[in-house]
């Protein structure tokens, strides 16, 4: 921060220090750190076997820590496009009030302590996936596939899918059918999840020269993509009832908001007026939120009571 900017928030009597560590925590992206700390417990309470309190606190810091690390960054690589979005300009960045270079150093700061803590002090497995969940979303997802391809967040979503793996491995040191599935589940939901958000939000990434599939391939090829990849997710939400992982409840609870998706989505799909099919597009992508944080949710409950009883 320069000393014009310290001079001028003292002068408006804004205190300087706790801005500062606002601005800090926003470039973290919290509530995707939010989703991630979620997944990862649910990964962690799932998997066979126990972890000492104070070793699944530590495990759970280092993966906050580690996707924030991986928002800083993205969020210093794409400032020139965050600039221009409607959607992101609002960010520290943009608005003058974290540098880049501030920016980056803080990200690879918390990108480095996230793995060595969670190596050294819980398992190196665990370490290493947390390094891989932070190198691909940073030079894979956001430094190579955003800018070039409509696939980007096909393939990147990968980096949003491995927290409950990172989370299983804390607990058991290795990586298991339960928790591919896991990893499954959610790299399934990204695609629906933020197309639904790209139609809606096209002009803004056409604006940033952000090749989204509704900017290349126009909102009718995103649609049909939408239902497809819908299905896949319905199908695969319901695998962990077949290998012991979900129990009744999450069967019924998957088959209900599962049939409650491809209902939203067919309507995205044949919805075409204008300002209707945002309307139902910004539905989908809202109830895609609540449908991934309900699975999760009914799968921590099912496994947090079962270790209960037993």
């Amino acid at each position: 921060m320069s000393g014009m900017q310290v001079n001028s928030r003292i002068e408006a009597g804004t205190p300087v220090f706790e801005s500062s560590l606002s601005d800090f925590f926003q470039l973290m992206k919290p509530r995707v750190m939010s989703l991630v700390i979620f997944t990862a417990l649910v990964g962690m309470v799932a998997a066979p076997g126990s972890l000492h309190p104070v070793l699944a606190v530590i495990a759970l810091l280092s993966i906050a820590v580690g996707a924030g690390a991986s928002g800083a960054l993205n969020m210093w690589f794409e400032a020139d496009i965050d600039a221009v979005m409607q959607r992101t300009a609002a960010r520290p960045i943009p608005r003058g009030r974290i540098t880049e270079d501030e920016a980056l150093s803080f990200g690879v700061v918390l990108a480095v302590g996230s793995v060595l803590t969670l190596g050294v002090l819980v398992n190196w497995v665990a370490g290493a996936l947390l390094a891989l969940t932070i190198g691909f979303y940073v030079f894979i997802y956001t430094m190579w596939l955003k800018r070039r391809t409509p696939q980007n967040i096909v393939i990147g979503g990968a980096a949003g899918a491995f927290p409950p793996m990172v989370g299983w491995a804390a607990v058991t040191g290795g990586v298991s059918i339960e928790s591919i599935v896991l990893f499954l589940i959610i790299f399934m939901w990204t695609p629906p999840h933020f197309w639904a958000l790209a139609l809606y939000r096209s002009r803004d990434y056409e604006r940033a020269g952000i090749p989204m599939l509704p900017v290349v391939a126009g909102d009718a090829e995103t649609r049909k993509q939408i239902i497809i990849y819908s299905v896949l997710l319905v199908a695969t939400a319901s695998a962990p009832v077949f290998i012991g992982l979900g129990g009744v409840t999450y069967a019924v609870v998957s088959t209900v908001l599962g049939a409650v998706f491809l209902w939203l989505a067919l309507r995205v799909w044949r919805v075409r007026d204008g300002r209707d099919s945002d309307r139902v597009a910004k539905q989908l992508f809202l109830f895609s939120i609540l449908y991934l944080f309900a699975l999760f949710a009914v799968l921590l409950g099912e496994h947090a009571l079962a270790a209960w009883i037993a």
